[in-house]
Formats: structure tokens, sequence, C-alpha cells
């Protein structure tokens, strides 16, 4: 039987972004800059309707979607493209080390007991903001760092020395015991999202400009399959997003913690 179906069409954002790299990649070149509104001119010429916000172009392949085919094929042996801010209005695609940041299989899941008010799980809306909300009242910062922490504000939107306008999903404060003092950007992952060095690097360099006085620790959550959290604590070290620790975690009713999880936990560090 014949298969009359058509190859789908590649979306215009794809169209967009593959046209900006085949008019400034040089085969072996390892970076180059472009400016955004070339977006514009690409999608006059070729009758594409924009976004109303053209920088959802990029953002979406900085954090959420695979860059074409094409384009990762370009790229040199164990190194990836990755596009990042350059100023105000300005990208840089650039080759970096290969890196995935995903939740090890062999961790333990840790029990806590659920603090999240059901009238914001039945109206959280997306992935993200139902995972901040669970983080933010949960306290799984504190938690997870062991440090009390305070949500200072959620997409912190801001400008960045030589990377232009970003945005951070939310930004905590917090201080030790030993009266440390720190600044905490969280990521928020859900869905299809990747953690990339990207969001990361661009993170700890806001705080370093923003909070120079407190120290940063970059977290990030994600969902993973049975409604558990996984937390990342990262940093970036020669191009790389790196681990420094991960934990797991479920929200759970206070019923369905035993005995026996609480002296699996009293053995943990």
């Amino acid at each position: 039987m014949q298969n009359n179906k058509k190859p789908r069409k590649p979306n215009r954002y794809t169209v967009i972004i593959q046209r900006i790299f085949d008019d400034h990649y040089v085969p072996g070149e390892m970076e180059f800059e472009f400016e955004r509104d070339e977006a514009e001119a690409i999608a006059a010429e070729l009758e594409i309707k924009l976004p109303k916000n053209v920088g959802d172009i990029f953002y979406s392949f900085r954090y959420r979607s695979e860059l074409p085919e094409p384009i990762k094929l370009t790229a040199e042996p164990g190194l990836e493209w990755i596009i990042e801010g350059a100023g105000r209005a300005r990208y840089r695609f650039k080759q970096v080390k290969l890196s995935r940041i995903v939740p090890r299989e062999d961790l333990i899941t840790v029990k806590i007991p659920d603090s999240t008010p059901e009238i914001i799980g039945a109206n959280a809306l997306g992935d993200e903001q139902a995972l901040l909300a669970k983080v933010r009242y949960n306290r799984l910062i504190d938690v997870f760092l062991g440090v009390a922490a305070y949500s200072l504000q959620n997409h912190l939107r801001t400008t960045v020395k030589s990377l232009g306008q970003i945005e951070i999903d939310e930004i905590y404060v917090g201080v030790s015991s030993n009266g440390q003092q720190y600044v905490i950007p969280v990521q928020a992952k859900g869905g299809k999202d990747k953690h990339g060095v990207t969001q990361t690097e661009q993170d700890i360099r806001c705080c370093e400009q923003k909070f120079p006085d407190l120290i940063c620790r970059a977290v990030s959550a994600q969902f993973m399959e049975d409604n558990r959290i996984a937390m990342f604590e990262l940093t970036v070290e020669d191009s790389q997003i790196k681990v420094i620790r991960e934990k797991h975690y479920k929200l759970v009713p206070s019923s369905e913690i035993s005995a026996g999880d609480l002296n699996v936990y009293s053995r943990m560090e």
C-alpha cells in the first residue's frame, strides 16, 4: 500500500533559526554572533508570521527545544551548539562540551509531608508554575540546601552585562546557621524542558553582578515520573554544567510516611 503521507514541514522557528545559522556559519568556526532583527528580515522575505515577542524564537532553542538536526551535525565531535546572549538584542552561537543532566535512577526518594494548598494544586497553570509552587509551599529549597530560604521574586527579568536581557524562574535569598547569606536562583524544569549550561551560567552571572556580597547557589527542580521532584545544585566549570548535589523528593500525606521510612532517613547524611 502506497504511503501518500506528506512529510511534515518544519515549523517557523526552525526555519528562521536554520536560516540565521546558514547565513553566518563557516565550517570550522566555533562561535559567531547575530542580531535579533535578522529574524524579522528573514520572516518578511519568506512571508512567515512572527510571534509578538520575537525573542521567543531564541528563548525556545536556548531552553526548551532542540536545535535543527542540520545545525547539530556541524558540531565538532564531543561538542554541541548552544545559543547564549551577547548583549542587547544580540545572540551568540557557540560550541561547548556536550553535557546532559538527567535524574539518577539509583537515588532514594525522600517522602515529604505535602503542604501545598489544595486550591493551588487545583489551579496551577502549566508544569513550570505548578513546580515552582510546590517547591515554595513545601520549603524544598530549605530542605535541599539546609538553609532558611525566602522567595524574593519569581520570573525576574533583568539585564546582565555582556549577556543582555535574561529571565530567572525564581530567586531566593537564604541564611545558614553560621550566618552565611546566599542568593539562590531556581530553574523549574517540566515537560520537555532540558537542563543546559546557558541558563545555569546566566543565573550565576546575574547573581554575581546583582548580589556581589551573597554566595550564589544555583538550583534546578525537575518533575519526574510518579510525581517525584528531582532537585539539583549546579555549577558551571570549563563551559560544562556540573552537579554539586542531587536529591529526589515526593510530596505525600503524612499518613504515607512510615516508621520504616523515618528509620531509613535517620541513617542518611
